[in-house]
Parts: C-alpha cells; structure tokens; sequence
C-alpha cells in the first residue's frame, strides 16, 4: 500500500480506572442472548478471521464481526430496540423475560402501543422491525439529511418515517416532545435525568454481539483479543460491549480504542475533558450512524473509565476501510462494510499507510502479538453511497 497520512487525533484516557458496571456483565448480556436466540431466524453473525490483512499490517490476527448479516436487517441495532421493548412490556405486563418469546409477548399484548424513536437509520429500523413482529405501532424521526434508502427501509416495515429539519440531537427531543403529547413510548438508545432504564436494556441488548464474539473466538482456540476498536456515535454501542469485554476479559488486560467522525467527535472530546462534552452543528459525516452530538451518560462512564484511547478521524478513514473490507487481501473473506461499520478497520489501514506507522503502533500497544476485534457494525445500508465510495473513490485517501 502507499504511503499517506490521514487525520486521526489519537487521546490517551488519562481518566481510567478499570471499574466495571454490574449492569453490563456477561450475566446480563446472556440473558439478552438468550431472548435473542427465541426470535424466529436468529443465529450468530459471522466472526471472519482476516489473516492476509492482519500479515500485512504486522498484527497476530484481525477478527470482524459482521452485523450485516442480522435478521436479514444489515445491521446490529434491533439487538437493543428488540430486548428494550420485550423487557418494557414485560414490565407492564409483569411477565418473565426469560419464559417468553416474540411469539408469546405478541398474544399477551392487550392493547396497541405505539413505540417512537429518533433515528440515523439502523436503530429505528430495528424497533419499527420489532414492532412490526408484535403487531404495533411505530413511529420513526430522522435528522436532516437522512438518505431515501434508510428512510424507505423503516416504511417498508409499516412504520411511520419522518425526516425532520433538525441535526439528531434536537430531534430527539422533538421526539420526546411528540411521544409525551401523544402517549407513545419512547425507545432511544441514549439517556437523560429520568430516562436510564431503556437506555440500559438497549444498551444490554448489543452486548449479545459480544457474547457470540467471546464463543466464537473461544471456537477458534483465542483466549482472548488484545485489543478492541468500537464507533462510537453517542456511545450506547460501544459502553454495552466494552462493558461485557471488560467484565470476562479485564479492563486492564484489553486495550480499548473508541473511534468517531471528527464532525460528530463528542466521545473524543470527553475522553479529553474527563467529562461529558457536547458537539452542535450539522456534524456532516458520511458515517451516519455515529453522526450523534451528545454523549449517553451511561455509555460515556463505562467508556471514561474501561477505554484505553479516543480517536477522532476524518470521513476518508471509513471510506478506506470500506474499500479494505469489500475488496479482500489474499485468501481473506470480502466484508460489506458501511461507513460506521468500516472505521475501526479503516483506522489499522490508515495506520498502516501513515508516515508515521512505527510510532503510531507503539502508541496503541499494536505488534505481532496482537489480536484485534472489530465491528462491522452495518453493510451498504445506503447502497448508492456504498458504491460510490468503494466504486468511484468517493472521499479518497490520499489527496
């Protein structure tokens, strides 16, 4: 490969502490599996091993979990809109979530919800998706900009899709206002004073990608990764995995990187701080799903004190490691990656071809003894973008 240099500002947590939170153990992410496991068609996504590329970058290996490959949604977000939803109407309905499937919450449903949610595209599609299995309603708020494609896949799924003129953060609270005047349950991915409990079934909801990652590098003789990259958008994905790996494996023992668009940086920007920070604007980046200004209060603490580092990129980071993924080295399986599933990829080739590779390693522990876990969190969810990006050279490496 050549020889460029990307932007990639790279922080040290100089905030971690290595405290784990109860709420995100492999106890309660086995308890998501476990619903997750009842839900008609599911199976785990695959975990590829990239062993050419991982040669090529002087790593011991590269592992990518595929989410585009989840309940025919190309993308992992209905993990956490499923499980929220079952565990609220098992609440209302004082049910066990753990004797239940969709099947039976569906017949003890004893009148119609409406579930509302503000979205980049992937989570509302996942709750207008579990709504649809329970037979309710849906209504979806997406921000400015939000492509066709995305919007179209929620309709297709019988909700109500609205494109609003708001960035996303302004929107949920547009959406919070409108479920309160109407009566619908909110279910979003990110937490307020008085609003935590969905937040965190969400959140333990993702971190059933973790614990079929933990088997599957089990299955392939890996005690463990060395190291982990995760996107972050207002961080409920990453905190609920981080969580997990860092109850089985140790926080001190993994070294966990956080990766964001340089637009929509407010992870970085916090790990900086040490406290909460909020990023405004239009935050105009080609990732989507990471395209969120402020942080989850209850990811942003697992992640101020698990993460070992905080990187804030540019949107030709993820395009490279689009083009990396569909377009495999050697005997290594082709991924579709979309622009937030791709970063955490793009950033070890952005590394790789950097000036600066050997200093850039050592500052993230990476060698040859290194196993690396990422996640492709989402395929060609906008498939006219994917194509231009990994067709044409839309947003190149090097200039």
């Amino acid at each position: 490969m050549s020889t460029f240099s990307m932007k990639m500002d790279i922080a040290d947590n100089h905030f971690f502490t290595g405290e784990h939170s109860s709420l995100f153990s492999r106890q309660q992410a086995q308890q998501a599996r476990q619903f997750h496991q009842k839900i008609a068609g599911y199976r785990p996504t695959p975990l590829y091993a990239l062993n050419d590329l991982a040669a090529l970058f002087g790593v011991h290996k590269i592992l990518v979990k595929d989410e585009s490959q989840r309940f025919g949604l190309n993308a992992f977000k209905m993990l956490g809109g499923s499980y929220a939803i079952a565990q609220l109407l098992c609440e209302k309905y004082q049910l066990d979530i753990n004797a239940l499937s969709f099947n039976t919450l569906k017949n003890s449903i004893k009148e119609k919800m409406t579930f509302a949610t503000t979205t980049d595209g992937n989570h509302g599609r996942g709750v207008a998706w579990a709504a649809k299995q329970l037979g309710q309603n849906a209504v979806i708020y997406m921000p400015k900009g939000s492509a066709q494609e995305r919007v179209d896949a929620i309709l297709r799924l019988g909700a109500q899709c609205i494109v609003t003129d708001m960035n996303y953060d302004d929107t949920v609270r547009f959406t919070l206002q409108m479920a309160q005047k109407n009566g619908w349950e909110v279910v979003q991915d990110t937490a307020w004073e008085g609003y935590t409990k969905i937040p965190t079934w969400i959140m333990q909801g993702y971190a059933t990608l973790a614990d079929e990652a933990a088997d599957q590098m089990s299955s392939l003789g890996i005690a463990r990764p060395t190291h982990v990259l995760l996107q972050a958008g207002v961080g409920a994905m990453a905190g609920g995995v981080l969580g997990y790996l860092t109850n089985v494996y140790g926080a001190h023992e993994l070294t966990s990187v956080i990766v964001e668009p340089d637009q929509a940086d407010c992870i970085y920007r916090s790990g900086v701080k040490g406290d909460i920070v909020n990023v405004g604007g239009d935050m105009a980046t080609i990732m989507a799903g990471l395209a969120c200004g402020e942080p989850n209060p209850l990811g942003w603490e697992i992640l101020r004190n698990c993460a070992s580092h905080f990187v804030s990129c540019q949107d030709s980071v993820a395009a490279l490691g689009m083009r990396v993924l569909g377009n495999p080295l050697g005997n290594d399986p082709a991924i579709i990656s979309g622009e937030s599933g791709a970063v955490g990829v793009g950033l070890l080739a952005a590394i790789h071809c950097h000036p600066d590779r050997d200093a850039l390693m050592q500052k993230l522990g990476l060698d040859s003894h290194s196993v690396v876990l990422a996640i492709s969190t989402e395929g060609d969810t906008d498939a006219k973008h994917y194509r231009e990006v990994v067709w044409e050279g839309k947003h190149p490496a090097a200039r």
